[in-house]
C-alpha cells in the first residue's frame, strides 16, 4: 500500500499527525446490486434502489420500483449507495447515505454499496472534487460506468487519528443536517404556494378592495365577479429579427429559471461560439414573454422582467400583454393545473407535440379585475421571495461547505 505523509490546510488545532494514503478496498468492501428484468418489476416486491432514488446527496422515494426477488444484498443504515453505471456520465459517482428508515431494501446493479466502519468519514471523502476528478478518469470508453474492481483502488488521503475523523464527521454532518433542513423549509414553501394558486384559481380564495395583502379578510368590499377570455384577445406577438447582425447578449428559456445567458445554459458556449446566424434570432425588449412551443409542456416559458434587448433563438414564440392583463398575474397562472391541462388540449403534431401562438391564443384565461389580478400577483410574488431567500441561503451553505472540503481534505 503506497503511504504518503501530508496534511489538510485547514484542520482541528489538537491534531497534529500527517495524514496517510489507503485505498477503498482497504478501509471496507464494495457489495453488488440486484440483477432483474421488466417481468421481476411488481407492486408487491421488494423496493430497489437505483440512480434516481439519489438526489443532491439524499435518499428520495418519489419514483421507485419494486421487484419480486426473494434473493438480494440488502441495505444497511450508513452504507453508502454509489450510482456506478448511467446513460449520463455527470451522474456517475452520485452517491447517499442510508438512512435507518431504508434498511432491508436492495439496490439495483447500476448501483454499488460501499461498507466499512468509516462510512460517515468516507461519505464525506465522496464529496470532494478528488472523488469526481478519479470518477471521471475511470470512466469506460464507450460505456458511462466504473467498476468495483476499479473503485476498490481509489486512493484517499485518511486522518490517521480516530478521533480527528470523527470530529471531522460531526462537524460536516451538522451543516449537512442544516442544508436539508432548509431543504426542507423550501418545499414546504412550494407545497404551500402550489395549494394556495390552485385555490385562488378556482376562486375558492379571493381578495377584497381594501390595502390589505392577505386573502379572504374581513374588511373591504368584495371584486366584481371573474370573466373568461382567450389569450388571444389580451396578448400579441412580437419578436423582431436580429437582422442587423447586432452582438446582443444571447439567451435561452429554461423551466427552472426561465431566461437565462445561453452560455450558462450549455457548458460556457453561446451561438456565436458555435458559428450560428444569430441574424434570424428575434430580439427580446423588457415585459416579454418567451417560450418554445416543444417544450412548453414541461414549464419552458420565461418572463423577461427587465431583461432588455437580448436576443433568442427564432425557435421561440414571443408575446406581450395588453392592458387587460397584468403580466405577473398571467405568469403566476401559467404556473397552474388547468393551465397545463390546456396545453394538452390544445397542443398539435405527431411524435413530437407543439403549440404555436395560434392554438396559445384559445386557451381562456379567468380574468378578475386589474386590480384584484395585482394583489393576487403581489400575494404570490412575496412568496416567491421567500423562496428565493432560502434558495440562496441553500446555496451559500453548500458554497460554504464546498469550501471546508477543499481545506479540511488532503
Amino acid at each position: 500500500m503506497l503511504i504518503k505523509k501530508r496534511k489538510p490546510n485547514l484542520r482541528f488545532t489538537d491534531f497534529k499527525e500527517d495524514w496517510v494514503f489507503k485505498k477503498l478496498g482497504d478501509v471496507g468492501a464494495l457489495i453488488s446490486g440486484l440483477t432483474y428484468s421488466p417481468k421481476d418489476i411488481g407492486s408487491n416486491g421488494v423496493l430497489v434502489l437505483r440512480s434516481s432514488n439519489v438526489q443532491k446527496g439524499v435518499l428520495v422515494f418519489d419514483d421507485n420500483v419494486y421487484v419480486n426477488s426473494v434473493k438480494y444484498n440488502p441495505v444497511f443504515e450508513n452504507d453508502i449507495l454509489i450510482c456506478v453505471r448511467n446513460g449520463s456520465k455527470n451522474l456517475i459517482g452520485k452517491n447517499a447515505l442510508i438512512t435507518k428508515e431504508a434498511e432491508g431494501v436492495a439496490f439495483g446493479a447500476f448501483m454499488t454499496v460501499f461498507r466499512s466502519d468509516l462510512n460517515r468519514f468516507v461519505f464525506q471523502l465522496l464529496a470532494t472534487n478528488s472523488y469526481f476528478r478519479i470518477i471521471y478518469q475511470n470512466l469506460g470508453a464507450t460505456i458511462n460506468s466504473i467498476n468495483g474492481s476499479d473503485l476498490k483502488k481509489f486512493i484517499f488521503f485518511f486522518p490517521k487519528e480516530k478521533q480527528e475523523q470523527q470530529k471531522l464527521v460531526n462537524f460536516l454532518t451538522a451543516i449537512d443536517n442544516h442544508i436539508q433542513t432548509l431543504e426542507k423549509k423550501k418545499t414546504l414553501l412550494e407545497q404551500y404556494k402550489k395549494g394556495v394558486l390552485q385555490k385562488i384559481f378556482k376562486q375558492e380564495l379571493r381578495f377584497k378592495d381594501d390595502t390589505s395583502t392577505s386573502l379572504s379578510t374581513s374588511d373591504g368590499n368584495a371584486f366584481a365577479d371573474w370573466e373568461e377570455k382567450k389569450l388571444g384577445k389580451l396578448t400579441y406577438k412580437v419578436g423582431k429579427k436580429n437582422k442587423e447582425n447586432i452582438n446582443y447578449p444571447i439567451y435561452s428559456i429554461n423551466n427552472q429559471e426561465g431566461f437565462r445567458p445561453q452560455s450558462e445554459q450549455f457548458e460556457g458556449l453561446d451561438s456565436n461560439d458555435r458559428g450560428y446566424d444569430i441574424s434570424l434570432y428575434k430580439i427580446v425588449k423588457k415585459e416579454t414573454f418567451a417560450y418554445n412551443p416543444a417544450r412548453i409542456n414541461v414549464g419552458s416559458i420565461g418572463y423577461s422582467f427587465e431583461l432588455n434587448e437580448v436576443i433568442i433563438s427564432s425557435l421561440y414564440v414571443c408575446f406581450k400583454t395588453n392592458k387587460e392583463l397584468e403580466d405577473l398575474y398571467l405568469l403566476a397562472y401559467l404556473d397552474t393545473n388547468k393551465f397545463n391541462k390546456n396545453i394538452l388540449r390544445y397542443e398539435e403534431g405527431g411524435v413530437r407535440q407543439y403549440l404555436f401562438y395560434e392554438n396559445f391564443s384559445q386557451i381562456k384565461i379567468p380574468l378578475p379585475s386589474n386590480a384584484e389580478q395585482t394583489k393576487i400577483a403581489n400575494f404570490l410574488s412575496a412568496i416567491d421571495k421567500n423562496i428565493e431567500l432560502v434558495t440562496k441561503k441553500i446555496e451559500h451553505t453548500k458554497t460554504y461547505k464546498k469550501g471546508l472540503l477543499q481545506q479540511m481534505f488532503v
